[in-house]
């Protein structure tokens, strides 16, 4: 599982607000919100937590039944009950409440992002906002 857990995923403390994490959400690739105390995740949040009228903490609307795995969870199980039920996003933690990272099911499915995967994302942005490319694809 440690190979496919993102252990740097972004936490959020327990005085975020509603209005907080909608404009988190806006961002298309976050799906998920940990809210963590000290190491231990208190809740999640997805955007359908939410509802239109919800104002002030954001804690309050969140959960963490459905939303976390033991990490000693095996993973092609998990990811079919995942791809199953219509999710991309579980909060891996220990049985007493610490997180250790987060499992995000690719967009294809097939398996789980890692760090490393996340980290070579954020270089090749970071690349191209530079104004480079790959050696081989500029076409000289």
């Amino acid at each position: 599982m440690r190979d496919a857990l993102l252990t740097r995923a972004n936490l959020d403390g327990p005085e975020l607000t509603v209005e907080a994490a909608r404009q988190g959400f806006a961002n298309p690739k976050l799906h998920m919100i940990l809210i963590v105390r000290s190491g231990t995740l208190l809740g999640t949040l997805v955007p359908e937590d939410l509802p239109p009228f919800a104002s002030g903490p954001a804690l309050p609307w969140s959960s963490l039944e459905g939303r976390t795995v033991s990490p000693d969870a095996e993973l092609e199980p998990l990811r079919q009950l995942m791809i199953a039920a219509g999710e991309r996003r579980r909060a891996v933690v220990t049985d007493d409440g610490h997180l250790l990272g987060l499992l995000c099911l690719k967009r294809h499915q097939r398996d789980f992002c890692s760090d490393a995967d996340v980290a070579a994302r954020r270089a090749e942005r970071r690349a191209a906002a530079n104004g480079q490319s790959e050696p081989g694809l500029s076409g000289s």
